[in-house]
């Protein structure tokens, strides 16, 4: 309520006063004031509507009724410490495992993606006794410091690379070194099979290789297939766990699959996986889900794992609520349908302005965008997952426009 009694001047002046700088704004040079949500709209303050294609933690949409309602009311029931026993922490477990292949089956709900990359890392070097991270170059796994070091994306600008992080090629099949391969998924394999060499040449073990199943700073690459179940095979020949992190990608956004790791095949399942943006719909949750051979030696090094609001009853509520939403509306199959439609109407586009390279997908109209990539040269699409096929064609409309306008004035 607070923010209807200030103008957007000075609420631009008090952020910059108060709020670190470095806690950037979208579109600073002219930032949005938004002030309430539906669906995927989002409203300023002058009740100005704008069409979000940014917010994928926003996952079944904006202020959801059924997620609210099971928020209010678990929150007017009860809120607690999770050292109490309740219903919703076994409840929201049991249906994520029904996601999930069998051999993932025990659960540590934590409040952020970069907790649970966080705990995923601590659970891979707990269960090996090694210590180095094999990670995919432009990378990021979180804000923590753990992560930051496993983070090429955060870690070349500030402190380099750690003696325990090794690189490997991002697995591009657009732009990358091996994009023209028979076999792209083998040949990018192998340059981390290559690295664990490497590795064992220095005298080190690898512990972990991490990866996004589809690298979002990356440049929102899907991995070719075979990738992800050749590289997990060097991994464990090398004692070594493969972690899957879909805190960007899970809960049905490539809509042929409720997880992206599960574009590579019904074989291929991770050590580890973390999830979150989309668990709780806008409200703080996430999760590491793992084998019970990895979490009983976690649970043998004696020291108890606690999380103060980690799997907390609201929480839980909001995400069962959340799957409800994304059963209930088809929501995977909204995401394949209005996917396959906006693919086509940007190939239509594609033929049109020499500029757009490539598209991936598994200002008057005021749409809300960002970009991404190693080159900033990726503009991302990840809106709420009610987007629809009138959304899809307003965002291509507008960005013809915008490209025949460019290609005008040059």
């Amino acid at each position: 309520m607070a923010s209807k009694l200030l103008s957007k001047d000075n609420t631009l002046a008090m952020r910059r006063k108060l709020i670190g700088q470095s806690c950037r704004l979208f579109y600073s040079d002219d930032p949005v004031k938004i002030v309430r949500a539906r669906g995927q709209y989002l409203f300023d303050e002058k009740g100005q509507r704008y069409l979000d294609c940014i917010s994928n933690v926003h996952h079944v949409g904006h202020c959801h009724p059924s997620v609210t309602k099971a928020a209010s009311e678990q929150m007017d029931l009860l809120n607690t410490n999770t050292r109490f026993l309740h219903d919703n922490l076994v409840l929201y477990a049991d249906r994520l495992a029904a996601t999930l292949p069998d051999r993932l089956s025990v659960f540590y709900f934590v409040n952020s993606g970069s907790e649970a990359n966080d705990l995923a890392l601590r659970l891979a070097q707990q269960y090996t006794q090694h210590e180095d991270v094999i990670v995919l170059d432009h990378a990021y796994h979180g804000h923590l410091m753990s992560l930051i070091d496993i983070s090429p994306y955060k870690f070349r600008k500030l402190t380099g690379q750690k003696e325990w992080v090794h690189v490997a090629p991002l697995p591009d099949t657009y732009r990358g070194v091996y994009k023209d391969k028979p076999d792209p998924g083998q040949a990018y394999a192998d340059t981390v099979k290559d690295l664990i060499e490497e590795v064992h040449l220095k005298g080190r073990k690898i512990s972990a290789f991490f990866a996004e199943s589809m690298p979002s700073v990356g440049g929102q690459l899907v991995l070719p297939q075979g990738y992800s179940a050749k590289v997990a095979e060097y991994v464990h020949a090398a004692g070594g766990v493969f972690v899957a992190d879909e805190v960007q990608t899970g809960f049905g956004r490539t809509g042929s699959h409720f997880w992206a790791f599960q574009l590579q095949g019904a074989d291929f399942c991770p050590d580890i996986v973390t999830m979150g943006k989309p668990m709780g719909n806008g409200h703080p949750v996430a999760c590491v889900v793992t084998t019970a051979e990895i979490a009983g030696a976690f649970t043998d090094n004696g020291v108890e794992y606690f999380n103060t609001f980690g799997g907390n009853p609201v929480s839980c509520a909001i995400g069962l609520a959340v799957l409800d939403v994304i059963e209930k509306e088809d929501l995977r199959g909204n995401a394949t349908r209005v996917g396959k439609h906006l693919k086509d109407l940007l190939s239509t586009l594609k033929s049109r302005h020499q500029i757009i390279g490539d598209f991936r997908l598994k200002l008057e109209d005021r749409i809300c965008v960002s970009t991404d990539g190693p080159w900033d040269s990726v503009v991302k699409f990840k809106p709420p997952m009610c987007f629809s096929m009138e959304d899809a064609e307003l965002v291509v409309q507008c960005i013809d426009r915008i490209l025949t306008d460019m290609e005008a004035s040059h």
